[in-house]
């Protein structure tokens, strides 16, 4: 299957998940995304082993810019990290939200589990309690220590100083 037809819209992903759940739990996890690096790759690699799917939340244009991540985010606009996503192994479907928060995906959903990174408390998890709620269940997932997308922008910027 290409890149292209692993991006879905909520429709599209709502029967996704649907044939998906026949092959066993199926996994969510959501973010920006803004500038893919080594620390997005093995989180969405961790959160792939928690399941037989993986669906991928992708911040739109619009909610990245009410999160305020900066006034010049995001970076790179939202079709194409949904696209730059579907293109790895682990993914097998992405859906771009316009909501700041997740929480009306993850109902029409309905994952199995849910994934965070481990630098979000298990309180401040957007969902948790949804998907525990219906049996399911939530895992934070250890960082890839000094890889963040506010960090890269950083030692971009340093070098493109004179």
């Amino acid at each position: 299957m290409s890149a292209t037809e692993k991006v879905r819209s909520l429709s599209d992903a709502i029967h996704w998940r649907q044939r998906a759940a026949d092959g066993g739990p199926v996994v969510f996890t959501n973010g920006v995304f803004d500038l893919l690096h080594v620390g997005h790759v093995a989180l969405l690699e961790a959160a792939r082993r928690e399941g037989s799917a993986l669906v991928v939340g992708v911040n739109s244009d619009a909610s990245v810019r009410r999160l305020q991540k900066g006034g010049d985010r995001p970076l790179v606009p939202g079709v194409e990290r949904a696209r730059l996503l579907a293109a790895l192994a682990a993914v097998d479907c992405v859906v771009l939200f316009d909501e700041e928060m997740p929480l009306a995906l993850i109902e029409r959903l309905r994952p199995d589990v849910l994934v965070k990174g481990a630098d979000y408390a298990r309180d401040a998890i957007v969902g948790a309690d949804q998907v525990e709620g219906w049996g399911g269940r939530v895992v934070r997932v250890p960082l890839v220590e000094g890889h963040s997308t506010t960090d890269l922008i950083a030692r971009l910027r340093r070098a493109a100083k004179p």
